[in-house]
């Protein structure tokens, strides 16, 4: 039996997400334990954890959050493939080996199967380029990893009942992943990368003004947590001195990056919005609105049907 956790903050980004994913992918057996958010993700999990914990005959856990939506079929034989080795602790959609700190994306990413639909610009898809297997690049691989991307967590049976997330590391949504995945690793259980199929319904916004603050304070107890516990974790070459000038220099250089983007963005805004002013005032725009209309109202209908 495999279980699936969801920590919900939002119910109505639950039931178009990640609800429908489950229902796709749950067996006759299978348990939801979708629950509402009291305080952080570290404390909804680890209540899906002690919960997980006392069901019969758990094959696995399935965390995932709330806007996440399982798109692999195959999903459940998937899981107990990657868990069949009792050494293996956790298993997820994505990760990356030579990780550092709380950002393992800044590492060498091995796999990553998800598509990330993002509503901005009238809306989109960008698939990760180990989503389609018929064209993986030679660098992509599947197996052991340092870390994994939380949106998605498979957790042995093992994990779940010896294994907590660190409440004591802070509110925000940052670093519960790369902890827990070092926990696993300082266990002496492997954490691996397995080929589930996730659509990861996100904002292009991965971390937004007010949340720089608490990225900082995460990545800074996470780092002392680990320095000198587990190899690489925190590390970087020079003294501390050295280390704390050179991240204000490249803090420096990201915001005057930042800058420069965002002044070529407003330049191309004013482009774009000349074009659209062009074409929204010709005769065939005109012509063509009560089809546009039509079409509207017909994708409206359809999306409410699936809901």
């Amino acid at each position: 039996m495999i279980a699936f956790g969801c920590s919900i903050t939002r119910e109505d980004e639950y039931r178009r997400c990640a609800q429908p994913g489950i229902a796709r992918v749950a067996g006759p057996q299978d348990r939801v334990l979708a629950r509402p958010a009291t305080g952080s993700i570290f404390a909804g999990y680890n209540r899906i954890l002690d919960e997980a914990a006392g069901l019969e005959g758990l094959e696995a856990l399935v965390l995932l959050h709330q806007d996440a939506e399982i798109a692999d079929p195959a999903f459940g034989d998937k899981v107990r493939a990657a868990l069949a080795d009792p050494r293996v602790g956790m298993a997820g959609c994505a990760g990356a080996v030579g990780v550092r700190s709380i950002a393992w994306w800044e590492g060498h990413i091995t796999w990553a199967s998800f598509v990330h639909r993002y509503p901005e610009f009238g809306g989109g898809d960008n698939a990760s380029y180990s989503w389609d297997t018929a064209h993986v690049p030679d660098f992509c691989r599947l197996g052991p990893v340092d870390a994994l991307d939380g949106v998605l967590l498979v957790l042995s049976p093992w994990v779940v009942r010896n294994i907590r997330f660190d409440e004591s590391l802070g509110q925000a949504l940052h670093g519960y992943d790369f902890d827990f995945c070092l926990q696993v690793r300082a266990a002496g259980r492997a954490v691996v990368c397995a080929d589930l199929k996730v659509v990861h319904h996100h904002s292009v916004h991965s971390v937004r003004e007010p949340e720089l603050k608490e990225w900082a304070r995460a990545h800074v107890s996470v780092a002392e947590k680990w320095d000198g516990t587990i190899p690489g974790v925190g590390w970087a070459p020079g003294d501390w001195r050295q280390r704390a000038r050179r991240a204000e220099a490249q803090a420096a250089a990201t915001r005057a990056r930042a800058v420069a983007l965002g002044l070529r963005s407003q330049v191309q805004s004013a482009v774009y919005r000349q074009e659209v002013s062009v074409m929204t005032a010709s005769l065939g725009w005109r012509l063509t609105a009560p089809w546009r209309r039509m079409a509207t109202r017909k994708r409206q209908r359809i999306a409410q049907a699936r809901a």
